[in-house]
Parts: C-alpha cells; structure tokens; sequence
C-alpha cells in the first residue's frame, strides 16, 4: 500500500498559489468560519478601515445571539473571539489606534452576552476577555482619548461588570486616564455612592426575580451592591493615584483589623515612607498565632520593623515564624542579618528543628530547598518513613529525585509510599505511575548495601503481589514495563 504523503508546509507549497486559492475557496463554500477567516485576512492586508469594518460586523452579529454555547460551539466562539481579538490588537492598532479602542470596547461589551450562554469553567473564554482588558492600555496610549470621556466610559462598565470583565479596567487605564481622568472617575463614583437607591414598587417587583423577600429585599440587595461598587472603585482609582489615605478609607475600622487587609495597608503605607503608621495597622491586627501564620502579615510586620530600624525585633520575628511554618525565605534573611560564622550554628539550629517539625511533609518541603541539608532529608525519611504521606506526589516525587543519585534507600521509600497510597486506594489513573515507581526502585535496588530493617525489593514486590494481586490494570502496565 503506498504511503500517504506527509501535509505540511513543503508539501503544500509545492500545490502553488493557484491550487491553493482553489482549494481554499472550495472550504470556504462550506464552512461559514472558514470563510470569515479568509474575508478578515483579506481586509487586514488590505486596509486597516476595510479590517475594522469587517470585525465590526462581526461583533454586532455575535452580541445579537441568545443561543446557549455547547461544547462545540464554544470551541468555535473562542476561535471566532480570537480571530477579531488578533485583528483588532495587531493590524487595526497598528493602523488606526482610534478605530482600534473602539473596537476593544465593542469586544468587550460581549463579555456579558457570551459569558451568560455558555458554561465556563475551565475559564478559557474568559481569558479571551481579560486579554482584552489587558490591551486597553497599551492601545489607549496609541489613541490618545479625551480623559474625561474615557472616565465616563470607564465608569459605565466598571458599574456593569456582571462577569468580573472590566474588574481591572481602572488599572489597565490609569496612564492614559491621567490626574484630570482619575478624578473625575473618583468624582462619579462618590455621586454614586451619594445617590439614593430607589425602592421598587410592586408592579416592578413582579416584572423581576430577586427569590423571596419582596421590593425591600430587593432594595437592600441593589443597595448593597452599589455600595460594594463604590467602594471597589474608589480603592481602585485610590491604588492607581497612589493616594493611600483614600485607599484605607474605603475600609470600615472593623476591616482594617483583618490580617490580610492590614497587611495590604501597611504594604502601602512602607512604600510611601510612613513606616510608624504602617507597624500600628499591623499591631491592631495581629492574626491568630496557634493556627498556621499568616504569611502575608508576617512578611509586612518583619518588613516594617525592618524600616524603623528594629532590627533585633525583626530578627526575633523571622526566627519565631521560621519555628512556625518552616519558611526558608525567613531563615535566609535571618542568617543574612547575623555577624559572621554566627549564621553557622544558626543555621544547624533551622536544621535540627525542621528534623523534628510534627508534620514531615512541611519538614521535606523545607529541607529540600536547602541543599546543605540533603543528608538530614534522608536520615528524616528513613527515620520517619510510617509518617510518608503518598498523597503529596509533589513532595515525594521531588525527594525521590533529589535523593536517587547519593541516599538510594531513602529515594525508594519516598517512591514506596507512593505506590502503596495508590494501590490501597484504587487510583487506576495513577497505575502507570506506580508501575514507574516500581520500576525505578528496582534499579535503586541494585545501589543499595544494607537494607536493614526494610523490606528488599524482591520482598517488597512479593508482598505487593499478594496484597494486590485482583488489581489486573495494574499489573497489565507492570507487564508493559517488563516489571514481573
């Protein structure tokens, strides 16, 4: 039978430009996005007007559908969605800037219609859109709007941002927007915020549904989401202006005491150089120290005393957190500060303590990350190995690696525990990796001297034939492997 010629670009080349017109109108007479490919492509080259025309038309017949997107059909409305994107930010852009922005905005504007006909959990139309958002600014610059029409254009669609499209248009904006920009997006929100929500009246109660509750339910609910509105612009106009006093004040004296908003306060605060505000948002906010540390507060509360020059008080907080949580960024900063050969015995004192830390999944991610102690990780392992959790691939595939090539004995129990959380739980999708496992403790076996108390890998492998042997998917991929 002759062999089927290989299609790639060589081959269809050699077919010449002519065969090839031909063959790509034929596709476009049946296949309508085959088709509006080609019309675009065509019009790019042409004119950026002509390209603009074309994905205009495109637009406004996309946001008039309300069919619900199937799986196939959202494959092609993220292409279709991709075609005008690549057209708008590339040619269009490139030769019409002002026609370009508009375009964006248009594109956009879908965002609700689209999101709202299809099911997207895997986000990939939704990453279409935030690229978007992510060119306004660099086209804005291009194009060069009048600020305050921009703001008023910014403040529409960040108080109609049903699918979180536009949550980062202030940012993407703010160069372009400028101080007369800014402030007048500031200015309408406070009129916002300023403005009565109306209440319903029976009759539009019944024209909506707003579940249980009534016109006032319903009124509460539009209060209080244009009063989270409010708030999310003003603080994002507040972080772009660099205003942190504006910033802060769109927290309630209640919010400023959780851990991870002081901490984002006092983060601002050290950047504009108010270090002794910053250290007092923190202290009035101190996290709950007998669960697991808030690194974020943490970082910020080290970063502060760092500022005001306590650095005996920074020190002591990088240690007692390094204690807590194992973090080695802590520690190296902690050992950077201490005179010399002091960091030394501070550093064997890390050691000894992350050896004896209660969770030894959090003592191998530790140790791992600090290559001087690759001994100790392996000591760890065999002394702890009833403690190995075979759920945290990641953590036992990396000791596993990292301790193949000098502590073999060590390598194979980290790849054990793998092996036996898989076939205890009957993982079928990880059978192969198991199978692996196996496989690569086999020729660990050959480096190893002294088993001690552990099973060899005949032993092993024979006990794990007994306990499993009705598990026939999984012996079929040891067979694959030449594993008998």
């Amino acid at each position: 039978m002759p062999r089927t010629s290989a299609l790639d670009a060589k081959a269809l080349q050699a077919l010449g430009p002519e065969r090839l017109t031909e063959l790509l109108l034929e596709l476009a007479a049946s296949d309508p996005a085959i088709k509006r490919q080609l019309k675009l492509a065509v019009a790019t080259t042409s004119s950026p007007q002509d390209a603009a025309a074309q994905v205009r038309q495109r637009l406004a017949t996309i946001g008039r559908s309300r069919r619900f997107l199937e799986h196939e059909q959202r494959q092609l409305i993220r292409k279709d969605l991709t075609a005008q994107l690549n057209a708008i930010t590339g040619p269009i852009a490139q030769g019409d800037p002002a026609a370009a922005l508009a375009l964006l905005w248009q594109f956009l504007e879908l965002g609700d219609n689209v999101l709202g006909r299809c099911d997207d959990s895997s986000g990939m139309i939704g990453d279409i859109f935030r690229e978007a958002i992510r060119q306004l600014g660099p086209i804005a610059t291009a194009a060069k709007p009048e600020p305050l029409a921009l703001a008023e254009q910014v403040f529409e669609a960040f108080c109609h941002n049903g699918y979180g499209v536009y949550d980062d248009v202030i940012q993407q904006l703010a160069e372009t927007l400028g101080p007369v920009g800014l402030a007048a997006l500031k200015q309408r929100f406070e009129q916002l915020g300023e403005q009565p929500v109306p209440v319903p009246s029976k009759e539009e109660w019944q024209q909506v549904s707003y579940g249980s509750g009534g016109p006032t339910f319903a009124h509460e609910l539009a209060e209080s989401s244009r009063q989270w509105t409010v708030k999310l612009g003003l603080r994002a106009v507040a972080e772009v202006s660099g205003d942190v006093d504006g910033f802060i004040d769109q927290y309630t004296p209640e919010q400023q005491r959780f851990p991870r908003i002081a901490a984002d306060i006092a983060g601002r605060l050290l950047a504009a150089g108010r270090a002794e505000e910053a250290l007092g948002f923190l202290i009035r906010a101190i996290p709950d120290r007998s669960r697991w540390p808030e690194m974020t507060w943490e970082h910020t509360h080290i970063a502060a005393l760092q500022a005001l020059g306590r650095i005996e008080e920074a020190q002591a907080a990088r240690w007692n957190c390094f204690e807590r949580c194992l973090d080695g960024t802590l520690l190296r900063a902690y050992l950077d500060q201490l005179p010399a050969f002091e960091d030394v015995e501070a550093e064997q004192r890390a050691i000894a303590h992350a050896l004896a830390f209660p969770s030894l999944t959090q003592s191998l991610c530790f140790l791992l990350s600090w290559p001087s102690a690759l001994m100790q990780t392996a000591e760890l392992v065999v002394n702890r190995r009833s403690e190995l959790e075979g759920a945290q691939y990641g953590v036992m595939g990396v000791s596993a690696e990292m301790l193949s090539k000098d502590y073999p004995l060590a390598a194979t129990l980290a790849l054990r525990c793998m092996v036996e959380f898989t076939l205890a739980e009957a993982r079928s999708s990880r059978y192969g990796h198991a199978a692996r496992h196996l496989q690569t403790c086999a020729l660990l076996s050959k480096r190893i001297e002294a088993w001690g108390d552990i099973p060899s890998h005949e032993t092993y492998l024979a006990g794990i034939r007994s306990g499993h042997a009705r598990k026939s998917a999984f012996w079929k991929r040891m067979q694959e492997l030449g594993q008998t």
